[in-house]
């Protein structure tokens, strides 16, 4: 199976701004997030385009975000105000999700997509600032499922909720829990209910699941904050570290304070320190969907590199 050295990492894209997710279409333009608010489109031919959020909430941090038909975006506020909201392909902002249950939400981690059309939320903490719960066995994250019935939470009690996506088969929301190191799925009842928890994947020391996606053959490619790892799991479970970018003495020390109790935020940005900028998102891409790109919360640009495995085409690929 593959296994990749930095020095054989390409990149595209210029001046992204915390390209935290990376979403890829057969047009070959990829889109990311962007810290200065808004996302960017980096074109087939290399160009990038900034799209700026107008009338957006205050402190807007794009984070997770699904690509829509008519490629206007739903967008993960992670900022201040948190929610769900709508942004036309011109970027005039327009609130989806803002609270639940008479709640206001929360900083919203990710927005998904599904093939009928549903939208699954995922806000990590209820928490504020987020940063309290990155302790060893938190676990108060969240999933909401938006669709012709309205929004209602289908899941909760998760260990800080990160990328939320239903697989290729439709039968499974696959969910990284970042703070319980793990890869979890709910089976997909017929109303959008969801089932049981499994546990598809634990991760080892340091290893702290973002951003993931499949291939063609079922496995699961997670990236890893911290580590800078990128990790292809298989349906029977063998896990395989595909690439990693990390510093020995920064995840040493992650991991002791991870254990103990005094893990932070400066942990977690330590991966930032390394050339591939803090690994948080991966996409399939390129013609035959065999180019793996990958999203960090740090690089102003986006690395990327050929796997052996094609990528399952994701619900947006056509668009």
């Amino acid at each position: 199976m593959l296994s990749v050295d930095t020095s054989a990492l390409t990149f595209v894209g210029e001046g992204l701004s915390r390209p935290e997710c990376v979403m890829a279409t057969r047009s070959g333009d990829l889109f990311v997030p962007d810290k200065r608010g808004g996302i960017s489109v980096v074109r087939a031919n290399g160009r990038t385009e900034f799209i700026a959020a107008k009338n957006g909430p205050k402190g807007f941090l794009p984070n997770g975000f699904a690509l829509l038909p008519d490629r206007s975006f739903m967008v993960a506020d992670l900022g201040p105000e948190g929610g769900v909201w709508h942004m036309a392909p011109d970027g005039q902002m327009t609130p989806k999700l803002l609270e639940i249950d008479g709640k206001h939400l929360e900083p919203t981690n990710f927005v998904g997509l599904d093939a009928k059309g549903r939208i699954w939320v995922s806000v990590s903490t209820k928490l504020v600032p987020r940063e309290q719960s990155m302790k060893k066995g938190h676990a108060d994250g969240y999933i909401i499922l938006i669709d012709e019935k309205g929004a209602r939470v289908v899941a909760d009690d998760i260990g800080f909720t990160n990328e939320a996506i239903v697989d290729p088969s439709g039968d499974w929301l696959y969910v990284n829990e970042t703070i319980a190191r793990r890869t979890s799925r709910y089976p997909i009842a017929a109303d959008g209910s969801l089932g049981t928890r499994e546990t598809f994947a634990q991760y080892g020391a340091a290893s702290f699941p973002d951003g993931f996606a499949f291939d063609v053959e079922g496995a699961v490619w997670t990236v890893t904050v911290v580590s800078n790892r990128v990790i292809r799991t298989t349906v029977d479970g063998v896990q395989q570290v595909i690439f990693e970018d990390s510093d020995a003495g920064d995840i040493a020390e992650a991991e002791a304070a991870f254990q103990d109790g005094t893990y932070t935020r400066d942990h977690l940005d330590r991966g930032g320190r390394r050339p591939s900028g803090n690994l948080s998102g991966i996409s399939f891409g390129g013609p035959d969907l065999k180019t793996a790109y990958l999203g960090s919360l740090f690089a102003p640009r986006l690395a990327s590199f050929r796997s052996p495995v094609a990528g399952a085409p994701p619900v947006h690929w056509e668009f």
